[in-house]
């Protein structure tokens, strides 16, 4: 009987970790299916683009995985059962079961939402394509002069409200931070990002956290009203609590805690690989959620499936986080390194270079998924516990 993996997830960490294990794993001793609630690979990086109107191609999943021996289950995971090693699904078809003999948990994370009241109801994310539709709807219908609150300074905000600044000069753009803008970044690239936000007129309410949304505003500490007709909720993520529903060992935030090879420290039959999984980086700190760790954290995982599965040694991937790239529109962005201690070194690159580069990340990043076993070694990997296979450790 082949050995069943099972993929949850088909975003970067998934579908990029699938190809790999096809690419690398012998299909007389594996069947690889990858289960996803949506039928194209969303770039999820890119959602704020598609927010604001601009016109972007997603590659369809079953084009993704053509040829490469991946079956795909369109479908919503409802439920996992580690102990009898399954995962409930539902989709078009109605409810099904999926039977693992090694799993690899990849759902990634959505918007948090912090139980701020109002933001359930009133507030626009970018998480995920239909909230991003979602949003680009409602902006479509706003006329010169509209309020866009954007609330939180990370990466997400400072990106969407720049894209949005840029894209829509009519919309009145406003981004509230809790703290200080661009805080963590060096003084330089700060600098940076302070010209930036003035350049596109974006206001910024420094120092101000959202206790309550409401259809044209929303409510900061002190009950200071700041008007906003669309207001854009990015003040950090959160995972899909089917993990800790499943007994998984999870964080308080429900973050599978994975060991270094990115293998559940409660369940060895399950790996994690990207924003649902809690690992600890080369400098001793847990990885943040990002593309960057999703990327990592992915080579790692399906390094040691297929180590474990073929009698190798299980290789160690690095898992270093190196710094931040952020756009500023389509033509400005800001590239910053970090030190061991995940502290903004001085160095900086900015502009239009950085812009570039930026954008060359984005393709790069969708092309590898698009094509997911490019590149890959071409010598498939018998497994050393199928029958007549004891000990043999590859196989042309």
């Amino acid at each position: 009987m082949k050995h069943r993996i099972v993929v949850l997830g088909a975003g970067y960490a998934g579908a990029f970790a699938a190809g790999n294990l096809a690419r690398r794993l012998s299909p007389a001793d594996t069947e690889i299916t990858v289960v996803n609630a949506v039928p194209d690979f969303v770039e999820r990086m890119r959602l704020h683009q598609l927010a604001i109107g601009q016109d972007l191609a997603f590659p369809k999943l079953a084009d993704v995985f053509a040829g490469t021996g991946v079956r795909l289950r369109l479908a919503r995971v409802t439920g996992v059962d580690p102990e009898r090693r399954t995962v409930a699904v539902t989709g078009e078809d109605g409810d099904g079961e999926l039977t693992y003999d090694t799993l690899l948990y990849a759902l990634g994370s959505s918007v948090a939402r912090h139980g701020v009241p109002g933001v359930a109801e009133y507030a626009f994310d970018v998480t995920g394509r239909s909230s991003a539709l979602r949003l680009r709807e409602r902006l479509a219908g706003l006329g010169e002069g509209g309020a866009v609150l954007v609330v939180g300074e990370g990466l997400t905000g400072i990106e969407t409200a720049t894209e949005f600044a840029e894209s829509r000069p009519d919309l009145s753009v406003a981004l509230a931070a809790r703290g200080e803008l661009g805080a963590w970044l060096s003084p330089k690239a700060r600098r940076h990002l302070r010209q930036t936000f003035a350049r596109l007129g974006i206001t910024v309410h420094e120092h101000t956290g959202i206790e309550a949304v409401e259809p044209t505003r929303a409510i900061a500490a002190g009950g200071t009203s700041i008007p906003a007709d669309v207001t854009v909720w990015s003040a950090g993520f959160a995972v899909d609590p089917l993990a800790a529903a499943a007994g998984l060992e999870v964080t308080e935030a429900g973050r599978i805690v994975v060991d270094r090879t990115m293998r559940s420290v409660s369940h060895p039959d399950v790996y994690a690989a990207g924003d649902c999984a809690y690992a600890i980086g080369d400098n001793g700190r847990p990885l943040p959620m990002s593309c960057a760790s999703a990327g990592s954290t992915t080579m790692q995982a399906t390094a040691a499936i297929i180590a474990r599965l073929t009698g190798g040694e299980v290789p160690t991937v690095g898992l270093k986080y190196y710094g931040n790239h952020i756009s500023l529109g389509r033509r400005d962005a800001i590239f910053q390194m970090v030190d061991d201690d995940v502290r903004s070194k001085s160095w900086y690159l900015g502009g239009r270079a950085a812009a570039r580069l930026k954008a060359g990340v984005l393709k790069g990043a969708g092309w590898s998924i698009a094509h997911p076993t490019f590149g890959m070694p071409k010598r498939k990997r018998r497994l050393a516990t199928a029958p007549g296979r004891a000990g043999v450790k590859a196989a042309a």
